[in-house]
């Protein structure tokens, strides 16, 4: 790869490119090497950055995307016409960024004259004013009140889902900045999301936007050996995702990936429609400053329950929810939400249930399980599985839903070769922590909530 450089006549050494600033100076541009050869593949993603704003790079393990990502920078610091162009590489972490990209950048650059390495905080200033540096997804607040000429997403679907929409977009917007969205499909997580609106924006013609996707059966780049070392090791699934892009195979460590592979074999995740003459439950998660999930159930003689509906929203007061519940039509039986919402906010005196029912939302209290073996989560957990073979889901209106409950998963620890016993905490714990209140109550023996029921028919003690 070749980069821009100013010779002085005079002299033959090399100086960086300083017209702007000093016009009166007779220099001629020149080339320097970088040790970087892209493979035909990477060169054409690197052509088709040129072309669009926003990239979003699906591609298989051993593409070589890191390396690929940390040279398209450089070139943007050093080309950029703006003055003092700002450049980043986003990893999912900090930490893992300096891992994976740091000595990559400093190798790369090595060969530029004049361009200074500061280890203290993963920048690479170029002679030309511009500077590349390394920062991590998980502390968006070193990422704020910056301005960004280009930024590389690293494992895009492992960052937190608002960095790009809340941090990363503002500091595009100014000087017109570009995105790289890169990585491996881990689920319908946020990654899918962008690669999803990158294939809509291309379909409708927008020219910022492009997506292209990489497969191992379409690069042909890894040896036979190598895979048949993956594969002795590796689940179908797992190689699926992995090597071949997958966004269907279950995600690795996800809670209830065999529960809901039943649910679809067994036709349960189908058309179904509400029926007027049962009433509808929603079962709620309330988030703090988060994502609000709401699901939509019917309950049946036989035991059934029909999941008709899912909600999610953000930043919003319970005046618009009680608007949204409003305008779905439904003829309500009770609101549920979890035991937190009676804690009292220290601002106002006031609990989110007080807040509620002064504006019109009534909500009943799910129970909690007390003194659970394995933690109330995991009891929580144990009860939506067992819930699972009564439930129907509406494949169109839950398929936000349905996505958070595939999507919902154990994080994994690589140091002691084992999944953590706490689910992940990321957008599809809203709608799957709703889930599994929903399932608690509907276990919950009916002797022990005679009180709160007796007004209702036998049948719906159970929903």
């Amino acid at each position: 790869m070749r980069l821009p450089y100013a010779e002085r006549p005079s002299s033959g050494r090399l100086v960086p490119c300083l017209w702007a600033v000093m016009p009166t100076l007779a220099l001629k541009p020149v080339a320097i090497e970088v040790p970087y050869k892209p493979r035909p593949l990477q060169l054409e993603v690197h052509n088709l950055r040129r072309k669009h704003r926003f990239v979003v790079l699906v591609c298989h393990r051993r593409f070589g995307k890191t390396v690929l990502g940390v040279n398209d920078l450089q070139r943007s610091a050093m080309t950029c016409k703006l003055q003092r162009p700002r450049v980043a590489y986003i990893g999912p972490t900090y930490r893992q960024g300096k891992a994976v990209a740091w000595d990559y950048m400093q190798f790369y650059s090595s060969v530029i004259p004049g361009r200074q390495a500061n280890q203290s905080e993963l920048r690479i200033d170029y002679p030309n004013g511009g500077q590349a540096r390394i920062y991590g997804a998980d502390n968006p607040d070193s990422l704020r009140g910056i301005y960004l000429d280009d930024v590389v997403f690293d494992e895009y679907g492992m960052h937190p889902a608002q960095t790009y929409t809340e941090v990363i977009a503002p500091a595009l917007v100014d000087r017109g900045g570009r995105a790289l969205f890169m990585g491996t499909p881990n689920g319908k997580n946020q990654f899918w999301q962008i690669a999803e609106h990158a294939r809509a924006e291309v379909a409708s013609g927008n020219p910022e936007w492009y997506y292209c996707e990489y497969p191992l059966s379409k690069t042909g780049l890894l040896s036979a050996s190598y895979l048949a070392q993956a594969k002795a090791v590796m689940t179908v699934d797992e190689y699926a995702q992995e090597f071949e892009c997958s966004w269907e195979a279950a995600i690795k460590g996800a809670i209830y990936a065999r529960e809901l592979e039943g649910a679809r074999a067994a036709g349960r995740v189908a058309s179904v429609p509400y029926d007027p003459a049962l009433p509808v439950d929603t079962d709620w998660d309330l988030g703090v400053g988060d994502a609000m999930a709401i699901w939509f159930s019917q309950s049946t003689r036989g035991g059934e329950i029909r999941l008709i509906d899912y909600y999610e929203a953000s930043g919003e007061g319970f005046p618009f929810y009680l608007k949204m519940l409003a305008e779905k039509g439904y003829v309500y039986g009770k609101h549920w939400a979890p035991h937190d919402i009676q804690v009292r906010e220290m601002s106002s005196g006031r609990s989110r249930l007080e807040v509620a029912e002064s504006q019109g939302l009534k909500f009943e209290i799910t129970p909690r399980l007390h003194n659970s073996v394995g933690g109330e989560v995991e009891e929580g957990i144990h009860a939506a599985r067992m819930l699972f073979p009564r439930c129907w889901f509406d494949a169109t209106r839950c398929k936000a839903g349905l996505e958070s409950l595939l999507s919902y998963r154990r994080d994994y620890n690589q140091r002691l070769n084992e999944f953590k016993p706490s689910p992940v905490h990321d957008w599809a714990s809203h709608g799957a922590d709703a889930f599994r209140g929903l399932a608690v109550r509907h276990q919950t023996p009916i002797e022990k909530r005679k009180a709160k029921v007796s007004a209702m028919p036998r049948e719906w003690a159970w929903g």
